[in-house]
């Protein structure tokens, strides 16, 4: 059998003494299982039954019902109730995504399973049904104190199993708990703290389209009103460009732009004008990778979303929604003819003859659409020479040339 290369070696037996080791783990694991559920039966939330969460979850963060009993703890003692005169705007961002992170300073408390903080009452209501400003200010200090120590918690454990999801969504409900529980700039605080540590997860792994996800998931969360949020899709904007310019492969970054740019445009109160030069300037920014990189295929997934904005003239959800059939023509001529240029010196890059193809196909039909008699290259000397370099795809390239045959060429 394969062994992909991969030198074989012998399994050393275990001893007697080693097995035996194995066996008292298990044992004691299932005794400490056996505690949490007998306590959690009774519905006992106490300190005891939160400190033995610490101690399973650090050998098994994928068992999601402790993570349940762990919010029940926290819940029933640890943080306070929340007030029934909350704001309904106080909701919990609709964003979620999961995602891989790496520690930060801004979360450097000691993880919360051992230190916690004592039980308290509900804060104490004045005559007029507000909380007493002391009381207030100290329950709300010890809610944040619970939140970032227990957001301490799962960095190790996030470090260890990075791709757990009942983490993250742990993680999540902590974050969330910030929102209905904390007032708004204190919890504000703790989500732009979670920004930065997902900036300094994507510094070190600028792909990692995880970590774009839950960047999102932030950010939407920041730009609520439940955080007294403003737009950051200017800021978003020009960090894909950072992210980009740093490397050119960065597919996530490249996706993200692509999402953000309508809305800019639209906060922007962008004109049929400023749209127009949006659209060059986003064609001339991709035309220049594609001049450094041809051979990236995030580059060119780009730029045929670029080309899409173009030819899809129907819709109104587009950059330049008023360009006449004669502009969008002198575009993707425009474009064709810079792809074309790249031939000289990169004639064996099957992305090049593939973007050839389907741009000339859907040049014919735009004119067809705007009823005009636009001339074209034959498309099929470009689906031989893709069909050549990308053989793995023949079923494609057979349902392109019978589109082939129903398309005019003259």
């Amino acid at each position: 059998m394969d062994s992909h290369g991969a030198a074989r070696t012998s399994r050393t037996a275990r001893t007697e003494e080693q097995r035996q080791q194995d066996l008292d783990k298990i044992k004691k694991y299932h005794e400490l299982e056996e505690s949490i559920r007998t306590r959690a039966s009774t519905e006992n939330y106490d300190t005891t039954l939160f400190q033995l969460t610490s101690k399973l979850l650090r050998l098994n963060p994928e068992y999601y019902t402790i993570w349940n009993v762990r919010r029940r703890c926290l819940i029933s003692g640890l943080l306070s109730r929340p007030s029934d005169g909350s704001s309904p705007s106080k909701e919990s961002p609709n964003t979620s995504r999961s995602a891989t992170m790496n520690p930060s300073s801004e979360y450097s408390l000691p993880p919360s399973s051992d230190a916690i903080p004592q039980r308290r009452g509900s804060p104490t209501a004045g005559k007029s049904g507000t909380t007493v400003d002391g009381e207030e200010e100290k329950t709300t200090n010890s809610d944040v104190e619970v939140i970032k120590s227990e957001l301490a918690f799962t960095i190790p454990l996030l470090l260890e199993f990075p791709k757990c999801y009942w983490i993250w969504k742990y993680r999540k409900w902590l974050l969330e708990q910030a929102i209905v529980r904390l007032p708004t700039t204190a919890a504000r605080k703790i989500w732009e703290a979670e920004l930065a540590l997902a900036s300094k997860m994507l510094t070190k792994d600028r792909r990692n389209f995880h970590a774009w996800g839950y960047r999102r998931y932030v950010v939407a969360a920041l730009e609520s009103p439940s955080l007294g949020g403003q737009s950051m899709v200017e800021d978003e904007f020009a960090y894909t460009t950072g992210k980009i310019s740093a490397d050119l492969s960065n597919f996530s970054a490249w996706h993200n732009r692509s999402q953000l740019m309508l809305r800019l445009l639209e906060e922007r109160g962008a004109d049929d004008a400023a749209r127009k030069a949006f659209l060059e300037e986003e064609l001339s920014f991709v035309r220049d990778a594609l001049n450094v990189g041809p051979e990236d295929q995030s580059l060119w997934y780009y730029h045929q979303y670029m080309v899409s904005q173009i030819v899809n003239h129907a819709s109104e959800h587009a950059i330049a929604p008023a360009l006449t059939i004669g502009e969008r023509v002198a575009y993707v001529k425009e474009e064709i003819e810079q792809i074309k240029d790249l031939l000289e010196d990169y004639d064996d890059v099957k992305w090049i003859y593939e973007s050839l193809l389907e741009y000339t196909i859907a040049l014919k039909r735009l004119g067809e659409q705007g009823n005009e008699d636009i001339q074209i290259e034959d498309p099929s000397k470009w689906l031989a020479k893709v069909r050549s370099l990308d053989p793995m795809r023949a079923g494609r390239w057979n349902d392109v040339e019978k589109q082939l045959a129903h398309i005019s060429i003259r």
